[in-house]
């Protein structure tokens, strides 16, 4: 698989032969993003298959591997369904959950240019048929998913359809996904884009060079509040503020049927030393702690739409 972390500096990718290899590389972020997870999590239980075969696991063994896979990204609830479906088919054999795998990437490839079609729809229909400034959250592009893309794919169908003047790129601390990933993706497509730091998005906004915002998410609550990278909610406020929409893109499999309201998505928490150092060198205090959760929630009352691969839904479901 893609080695994100390595982007964009080296075209990487990362052989994995183990589950923990897997978990381990999921939580570093070597893939990320709500629709790649999930085809991980499908595809990680046929390499459990296969390390139990080659080691001679027990069943308690296999399902403990599988249980630490499902719970690798607390709050990525497509990790979760990724595995969860392999998991269902184990006893029908190797191919079946290889199956599992290949189904769940054909899919979201045609959710992914679904999203696309119907987020440019939506936004050109809010705002005119016209060129567009676009504030964008997190990389949320091509690494992130099996095909194109979610939340970037929109901005891809709005450059295809010649309405992207500018891409303002939050860098997306503390792993700065926005300025490796989402830059990187964006140079690729010959868009033009200014990468700008998390602390300066509220005050493009407000200051008016913002037509619209575009992000992703990795579980939506049933009322329609959003769980998507630290920082969103920020950006949500912003756009509230000066009266411009924002657009939550996902897949439907995101909404998690069993939570009601966004309070109740578990958020993961990273490590100190995301916050604490940079590049290996602490810059903090000796003896200073971090707060550093790895997502926010966003009110349902702040999204002026979540796309899906079904059209465009008011930001209560």
């Amino acid at each position: 698989m893609l080695d994100e972390t390595q982007l964009p500096d080296r075209l990487a990718n990362v052989d994995v032969h183990r589950v923990d290899d897997l978990v381990a590389a999921i939580r570093r972020l070597v893939v990320r993003g709500e629709p790649a997870l999930g085809i991980a999590g499908a595809y990680g239980v046929a390499l459990a298959i296969v390390q139990a075969a080659r080691e001679g696991w027990d069943g308690s063994t296999f399902t403990a591997a599988v249980g630490r896979l499902r719970a690798a990204r607390p709050t990525a609830l497509a990790l979760v369904q990724g595995v969860d479906a392999a998991y269902a088919v184990v006893d029908d054999g190797l191919d079946a959950v290889v199956a599992v795998g290949h189904a769940l990437a054909e899919a979201d490839e045609r959710a992914s240019r679904a999203i696309g079609r119907h987020g440019a729809d939506w936004i050109l229909g809010r705002l005119g048929d016209r060129s567009l400034r676009v504030l964008t959250h997190r990389g949320t592009g091509t690494p992130a998913t099996a095909a194109r893309d979610t939340g970037l794919g929109i901005i891809h169908e709005l450059h295809a359809r010649g309405r992207v003047e500018l891409v303002y790129v939050d860098e997306t601390r503390p792993s700065l996904q926005g300025s490796r990933l989402t830059a990187w993706e964006l140079s690729q497509a010959g868009v033009d884009y200014r990468v700008q730091v998390d602390g300066a998005a509220a005050g493009t906004i407000v200051g008016g060079l913002v037509d619209v915002a575009v992000v992703g998410a990795d579980r939506v609550a049933v009322n329609g509040d959003v769980a998507n990278k630290v920082g969103t909610l920020g950006v949500a406020l912003a756009c509230a503020h000066a009266g411009i929409p924002f657009v939550v893109a996902a897949s439907a499999a995101a909404v998690d049927e069993d939570l009601p309201r966004g309070s109740l998505i578990p958020i993961e928490w990273r490590a100190d030393d995301e916050v604490l150092a940079w590049s290996g060198r602490r810059v903090a205090p000796p003896g200073a702690r971090a707060h550093n959760p790895a997502f926010d929630v966003t009110p349902a009352s702040l999204v002026s739409a979540l796309i899906t691969e079904h059209g465009a839904q008011a930001p209560h479901l």
